[in-house]
């Protein structure tokens, strides 16, 4: 339904960087060996099959690979909803929001491949919660080779399998992610080595971007008169438009300290918590929502990761999100304005600040369940209740 929905001829984003990718693996190219690609090995298996539908076709075979992928999402989290015995009245709004997402979203909802890693991510919790740990850990593993940030939810599953059916399945489990991940990116680093680390290299390296929580700070604090920032347009591998400047550089090594700290601490936080489904998906959540609030590099469709794992939490998760997304979608259209500094770097920073707060509420609730999610039995130093007779 919006402009570059499933039947609109738009493009936005790069899906003709992924259709220019595609074509030339099959005119007989090696990514990172023969043109560079700054996106991990596993995006090239959703690249290449809207190429089977031809050129003029690429862009609407694309977008209906990405709607496919939203449709399996909605099922999955609806069999999730389901396990984690939610009440019908939930069930649907949970279901009913996450297929109206791509609305709030806007224009990039299908045209980037970022439902390909959320599919795979949402599989994977299912597939723990019905006891099939091998399976879901493969999958974490393509998701990895996809888009890297699934790694961040591989330490929550290795704890929930640890604890729920021993060491032993644990290392077999994190022993399919490593070779599912291998085998889309090992071929690539014999063929290409210094391909693939620059690829890596690329992404990983990027300075302080003006969507980040650290650069939309001061794109505001330059609007008030408090700091004068300087943005640069990188056309290098990795196109961006980054902060410069001694202290944007500090902020960006602040901002990969705090998502290391953050990742760390849902982590340890669900170690020392409950072990039961609604713990696990919340700390799935937690996990990813601290990847994104501050991470260097945050373009609205990331939220395409996150959207799934809130609709398995509270409505007060579902409403952040949501302002969250709506708010990406006012200032997609006015990108120039934004790495102008102009007044929508406000709306950039409130995006960025909501995201902050899911992640502080998905804390607080791994750290404290609410009390309708504790379970109603004795503890174990606790005497029965006599009742008079």
């Amino acid at each position: 339904m919006p402009d570059g929905g499933l039947f609109r001829a738009e493009r936005f984003r790069d899906v003709h960087l992924y259709q220019g990718f595609a074509e030339a693996v099959f005119d007989g190219r090696v990514p990172y060996r023969d043109f560079f690609m700054e996106y991990p090995p596993g995006a090239v298996a959703v690249f290449l099959p809207a190429a089977a539908f031809g050129s003029s076709h690429y862009n609407a075979a694309f977008k209906c690979l990405m709607a496919l992928c939203g449709v399996a999402t909605l099922l999955l989290l609806a069999s999730l909803l389901t396990r984690l015995g939610v009440s019908v009245t939930r069930l649907w709004a949970g279901v009913l929001l996450f297929a109206l997402s791509p609305l709030a979203l806007g224009p990039i909802s299908l045209n980037t491949y970022d439902a390909w890693p959320a599919l795979l991510t949402v599989g994977a919790l299912a597939l723990l919660l019905s006891g099939r740990d091998v399976s879901a850990f493969a999958l974490l593993g393509g998701a990895f080779a996809a888009k890297v940030y699934p790694i961040v939810l591989i330490p929550p599953a290795v704890i929930f399998v640890w604890r729920a059916r021993g060491r032993g399945s644990a290392w077999r489990a994190l022993f399919a992610s490593a070779v599912v991940a291998a085998l889309f990116i090992v071929p690539f680093l014999v063929a290409a080595p210094h391909g693939l680390a620059e690829s890596f290299r690329a992404q990983a390296a990027r300075s302080l971007q003006v969507e980040s929580l650290g650069g939309s700070l001061l794109a505001v604090a330059d609007r008030l008169g408090f700091y004068s920032a300087t943005v640069v347009h990188r056309t290098g591998h990795a196109v961006s438009y980054d902060l410069v400047g001694s202290l944007p550089e500090a902020l960006a090594v602040l901002s990969s300290i705090a998502q290391v700290l953050a990742v760390v601490s849902v982590a340890w936080l669900y170690l020392r918590g409950r072990d039961d489904p609604r713990c696990l998906a919340l700390a799935f959540a937690a996990a990813i929502a601290g990847f994104l609030a501050f991470t260097r590099f945050f373009s609205p469709q990331y939220l395409v990761w996150l959207v799934p794992f809130v609709l398995l939490l509270e409505p007060v998760a579902w409403v952040l999100t949501a302002l969250a997304l709506v708010l990406a979608q006012f200032w997609f259209f006015h990108y120039g304005h934004v790495f102008a500094l102009g007044g929508y770097v406000w709306l950039v920073l409130a995006r960025d600040l909501l995201v902050v707060a899911l992640f502080v509420l998905a804390v607080v609730r791994l750290k404290r369940p609410a009390p309708e999610d504790q379970d109603s039995v004795l503890l174990e130093h606790e005497l029965p209740l006599r009742v008079p007779s």
